[in-house]
């Protein structure tokens, strides 16, 4: 077995264990109103950090292209509560015609 399928095994055995804790701790006992806050929010909040990082990042410095006109259009979209599917249409849409007059 080569060292790269060791460290996918650990990694995600690791992923299992961490996502069993919860239930295993808990054992069917509600989290208390303040941390079920945070818990809400976690989601959301690294799907926004991997849109932005993927958005503007580069090798070493922050990358300001035609991408970054598509992840604003669809957050434009979003708030105008379109569809998903069109949220998607927006956003590469803006991206192909920011590609295309850059």
């Amino acid at each position: 077995m080569s060292t790269v399928w060791l460290v996918v095994l650990v990694v995600g055995g690791a992923t299992v264990a961490f996502k069993a804790t919860g239930p295993v701790l808990l054992g069917g006992r509600t989290l208390p109103p303040a941390i079920a806050e945070v818990v809400a929010l976690l989601a959301p909040v690294l799907l926004a950090a991997l849109v932005v990082t993927q958005a503007v990042g580069g090798d070493d410095d922050l990358v300001l292209d035609a991408r970054l006109a598509g992840v604003g259009a669809g957050a434009v979209a979003i708030a105008a509560r379109a569809p998903l599917p069109a949220v998607v249409v927006v956003a590469a849409a803006a991206t192909a015609l920011a590609r295309l007059f850059t």
